[in-house]
């Protein structure tokens, strides 16, 4: 997949189907898509169109994103974590609960522009998913 992304016409020269390789990409996201609808759902009363395209959870992965951090992997799954503890504690606030999300969601990207898990990730040099492009610059002297 890696090859696929960085030059799909050397993946092909060097042998690799890159129909197939976007092929079971495409399957792998729609199935693991249809699961988390399914399971988002199951959390749901009912099923009716407006429960599925909601402001409050197109607000919510907004946050877990910002939150977590943009580009990786492990920023969302980070975000995840600190959604639902935030969650748990800001529960009894009531309506100010979306406020106080949103101000930490905006605190966030002043003060850690890539997120907690790009900070995390900057400061300890800390990759559990290597598999975003880095740019690597040699010190010649």
């Amino acid at each position: 997949m890696t090859a696929v992304r960085d030059s799909e016409a050397a993946s092909e020269s060097l042998g690799v189907s890159v129909w197939k390789i976007k092929m079971s990409v495409y399957i792998v996201a729609a199935i693991g898509t249809g699961i988390i609808g399914a399971l988002i759902f199951l959390t749901k009363l009912r099923v009716s169109p407006d429960a599925a395209f909601s402001i409050e959870w197109s607000a919510l992965i907004i946050f877990i994103v910002i939150i977590g951090g943009v580009g990786t992997i492990e920023g969302p799954l980070i975000g995840t974590l600190i959604y639902f503890v935030l969650r748990n504690f800001l529960a009894d606030f009531g309506s100010w609960y979306m406020i106080l999300l949103g101000a930490i969601a905006i605190l966030t990207m002043l003060f850690m522009r890539q997120g907690i898990w790009g900070w995390v990730a900057n400061k300890f040099d800390l990759h559990l998913f290597p598999v975003q492009r880095r740019i690597q610059l040699e010190n010649k002297e």
